[in-house]
């Protein structure tokens, strides 16, 4: 049996591991489908702490455990990669009673021949319809924060809405803002892939920052009103301050990236002060939710579910490439790590 590691920072491989044998509240789940998590998980893979400037140490001796590893806790020298698993179940545990073999299931898991969950009062571990999109439900974890973007920056029908940074997030964004019926949806994004894909999507124009002046062209595109709510998930300083400039007065900016320290020069006078704008620091995790009680993170991935499942969202074109199982080790080092202008979010075939 093979599995997904970082073997030190910046390089993964495929590494034998023995299973472990299934609790009684847990199923065993053989993996069909996988994908990685583009955002914090390669800052992880960097060998770089989101918390602090510095790097770890040569050694790479901080290695983090996941609630859903089957190895149960932390494995020196092996960091393992991975963000959702698609797969059928192939042995359950003595107390499992709403899952039975042969059941196709999402799981939160890495990327691994086979992965052991808990099954018991775990809403986190979904069934798949019948007929459902392997893609769509491994954008399970991009969506919920997707949504909650959207949710905070209060859009509704006729608003004119940005949404900076196109990758799996944003694309999502995307099409849950359009459909919410914003009247104008914008994307912005360096690279004409992600951009066109969001057209495709719902999105009515698209600009490319690096050769825009995007604040200018969404307050042209909108009457010089500027935009009811901007949906920020790049981390990018000057996104922000693009942000700042082409907001509506009193309009909503929701941040749903997690930024590095902006360098000297970012700028919270001119126009931050007289759009008079609103930032509100938006993550689908973050509990109690803004709306709590009403909605709460279960609620969030209970719905996103539902709208992945039934079609309301599609994600076909956001999973790209698709990789086997055997190339996986150099497919992550190139289109997440080194390369990832070159996917959106990455699929894995078992």
């Amino acid at each position: 049996m093979k599995k997904l590691v970082a073997t030190a920072p910046r390089v993964a491989a495929l590494v034998e591991y023995n299973d472990c044998e299934v609790s009684e509240d847990e199923v065993k789940i053989k993996v069909q489908f996988a994908s990685p998590k583009h955002g914090t998980e390669v800052v992880d893979f960097r060998g770089i702490s989101p918390f602090i400037d510095e790097e770890f140490s040569p050694e790479w001796n901080l290695f983090v455990s996941r609630e859903t590893n089957s190895a149960r806790g932390i494995v020196f020298g092996e960091f393992q990669l991975g963000n959702m698993v698609v797969g059928e179940v192939v042995e359950c545990g003595s107390k499992v009673t709403e899952y039975a073999l042969g059941d196709i299931v999402c799981s939160y898991g890495p990327i691994m021949e086979t992965v052991i969950v808990k099954a018991v009062d775990n809403y986190k571990l979904r069934k798949l319809p019948k007929g459902a999109n392997w893609k769509n439900a491994v954008c399970y974890d991009p969506a919920q924060f997707a949504m909650s973007g959207v949710r905070d920056a209060h859009v509704r029908a006729g608003d004119y809405v940005v949404v900076v940074g196109l990758g799996a997030i944003g694309q999502i964004a995307i099409q849950l803002a359009k459909k919410a019926g914003a009247s104008v949806v914008i994307g912005v994004d360096p690279l004409s892939h992600r951009r066109e894909i969001a057209e495709k999507h719902g999105a009515d124009a698209t600009f490319d920052p690096i050769t825009t002046d995007v604040g200018l062209e969404v307050k042209r595109l909108t009457g010089k009103l500027g935009a009811d709510s901007i949906i920020e998930t790049s981390g990018n300083a000057a996104a922000l301050q693009a942000a700042l400039r082409g907001i509506a007065y009193g309009g909503t900016i929701s941040y749903v990236a997690f930024a590095k320290p902006f360098p000297e020069g970012f700028n919270l006078g001119r126009e931050a002060h007289f759009n008079n704008a609103k930032i509100v620091f938006s993550r689908a995790a973050s509990e109690p939710n803004p709306d709590y009680p009403r909605w709460d993170r279960k609620r969030i991935e209970e719905t996103c579910w539902e709208l992945l499942m039934n079609g309301y969202l599609d994600c076909s074109d956001i999973i790209d490439p698709v990789v086997p199982f055997a190339d996986s080790a150099e497919s992550y080092m190139k289109y997440v790590d080194q390369q990832p202008d070159l996917s959106i979010k990455m699929g894995i075939t078992l």
